[in-house]
């Protein structure tokens, strides 16, 4: 690892969240001397990857990593072959559609569809969630062991009083995923707020993302109907990446 690189990604995350930090807060969280994190910010501010805030001494993330999120989201096969799939779902289904992918521990939303209801709603693309409290990271971690591990090793942190947090217990419900082909998330993030999610596969058999349908939790469980149209979707967008058989079988992904 190239320590340079490795403190500038330092930097990065300390600011995600919408933070606003100095450098002395900033050294403090990194671990690093004043003096190098001036240097490491200075850089990155060059680039446009922190700018400083207006009126004051601190920083936050700047500009540029706004266009180059937008080029990975563009460029991404999985989200440009699903596009039309999820309009579709949510069209059928009257909810919100997420996809997601595997973001370190966590899950990022390459794409989402806003309820057809024409109410106000939050955009939700480019935000992550965990793993372990939403139903499209239960996909992902039911079908990558390495992942699941990597995961359930950790602290399972609770984000409601609904959040599983047991490591026994999320093996167990994640072999469930597995038998099912869908994941189930009832008020473990955000309370009201329930999901369910099918898995989607590549030509190699792996399961890449996942997609999902968000619902309150006042219309949760969700009917038959909506289940098999989930199940149709992930299939289908499977497909349409060179999956030819689905349901997927978990493996360890190198």
């Amino acid at each position: 690892m190239i320590q340079a690189i490795d403190r500038a990604a330092g930097v990065l995350h300390a600011l995600q969240g919408a933070r606003h930090l100095g450098i002395t807060e900033l050294a403090s969280e990194l671990g690093l001397a004043p003096s190098t994190v001036h240097g490491i910010v200075k850089s990155l501010q060059a680039h446009g990857l922190v700018v400083k805030e207006p009126g004051s001494q601190r920083y936050m993330l700047g500009p540029t990593l706004l266009k180059l999120s937008n080029v990975y989201l563009d460029t991404h096969e999985v989200r440009a072959r699903a596009m039309q799939w999820t309009r579709e779902l949510a069209r059928r289904t009257g909810c919100s559609i997420r996809l997601g992918v595997q973001l370190f521990d966590e899950v990022l939303v390459i794409h989402h569809n806003r309820r057809p209801d024409g109410s106000q709603q939050m955009y939700e693309t480019g935000l992550s969630l965990p793993s372990h409290a939403s139903a499209l990271g239960k996909v992902l971690l039911a079908y990558d062991l390495d992942f699941a591990d990597k995961v359930l090793e950790g602290a399972l942190r609770p984000l409601t009083g609904d959040t599983v947090t047991e490591p026994t217990a999320l093996r167990k419900e994640l072999e469930g995923v597995v038998s099912a082909s869908i994941a189930t998330e009832r008020d473990e993030a955000v309370l009201g707020e329930s999901a369910v999610a099918a898995p989607i596969c590549d030509r190699s058999g792996a399961v890449v993302a996942a997609v999902e349908i968000v619902m309150p939790t006042t219309e949760y469980p969700p009917s038959d109907e909506v289940l098999n149209d989930l199940r149709q979707t992930a299939r289908t967008i499977s497909r349409e990446v060179g999956g030819s058989d689905w349901p997927p079988r978990p493996m360890r992904i190198d």
